[in-house]
């Protein structure tokens, strides 16, 4: 009797441990399948100025980092300067930009399939604080180009970026007429412009201060936890993000069923509450 008692002891124990072990999420603190992008988040000690932010857990290497901060960057080839030279307090928010789809692991919920043959994933419809696509529309509004989507459509023949021909440099402020018009359709809603403030847990934000901890975390979790809450999600779900999110893996079951066969009837008081409480 003694024996079964803990041998049902040591299976209770098992299955509180594995209750509340913790599950992986599919959507929060991952890297997408793109050009530069890490496979797995982790720290990094060395990312450059605007990318800085995201040392502590980044999906971005150093050189990336780097990289971001270039006129003529080797990440994509990619020129800021196709109409003219942009002011450095319009170009900031590219770089942070730039920072934010290389270096966060906070960006799951948004993940979606990519068609083109540099990326497998992209983001799509991140919901982007109204202060960060505000401020820069504000500070690019006296800027010129000549497309409204930086996607595609480019003439490369150069091996950059140059302006279709045919088109026209014009303000930010025409091809762009409202910040939303600036957010949404540059890079092909990529983001989603909201009416939600910093600091409200609802919106993504491209700047913030990382001595106060990264705000974007919290926000993953709740849009992470909205998306598994549709009725789409739950018909789409696959089985392996079904696995990640369940919290009673059959292996769990089992022990408790088998802790049910193995401890005695009399032995019932002596842990219910210690099990109740776990």
């Amino acid at each position: 009797l003694a024996v079964g008692m803990g041998v049902g002891q040591v299976l209770l124990l098992l299955l509180a441990a594995s209750t509340v072990m913790p599950v992986k999420d599919p959507l929060l603190n991952v890297c997408m399948d793109a050009k530069h992008h890490k496979t797995k988040p982790g720290p990094e000690g060395m990312l450059h100025d605007q990318c800085a932010p995201w040392k502590d857990n980044a999906c971005c290497t150093a050189n990336t980092s780097s990289e971001a901060h270039k006129d003529q960057s080797n990440l994509y080839n990619f020129n800021w300067n196709h109409c003219g030279l942009m002011p450095p307090k319009c170009k900031r928010h590219f770089i942070q930009d730039t920072c934010l789809y290389e270096c966060s692991p906070n960006l799951g919920p948004w993940i979606d399939q990519a068609d083109s043959s540099w990326r497998r994933e992209r983001i799509l419809h991140v919901p982007l604080c109204k202060e960060d696509c505000e401020e820069w529309w504000e500070d690019c509004k006296d800027y010129v180009t000549c497309k409204e989507n930086w996607h595609k459509g480019w003439n490369w023949a150069t091996g950059t970026n140059r302006c279709p021909w045919g088109s026209m440099c014009r303000p930010f402020s025409q091809v762009f007429p409202r910040p939303k018009d600036l957010c949404e359709k540059i890079w092909s809603n990529s983001y989603k412009y909201t009416t939600e403030h910093r600091g409200s847990g609802r919106c993504i934000q491209m700047w913030f201060d990382p001595a106060q901890g990264n705000p974007n975390v919290a926000v993953a979790k709740y849009y992470a936890w909205k998306k598994r809450s549709s009725p789409a999600w739950m018909e789409n779900v696959t089985p392996e993000a079904d696995k990640a999110v369940c919290a009673l893996p059959w292996p769990v079951l089992v022990l408790l069923l088998l802790a049910l066969l193995v401890v005695p009837e009399g032995a019932g008081g002596c842990g219910c509450h210690g099990w109740g409480s776990l």
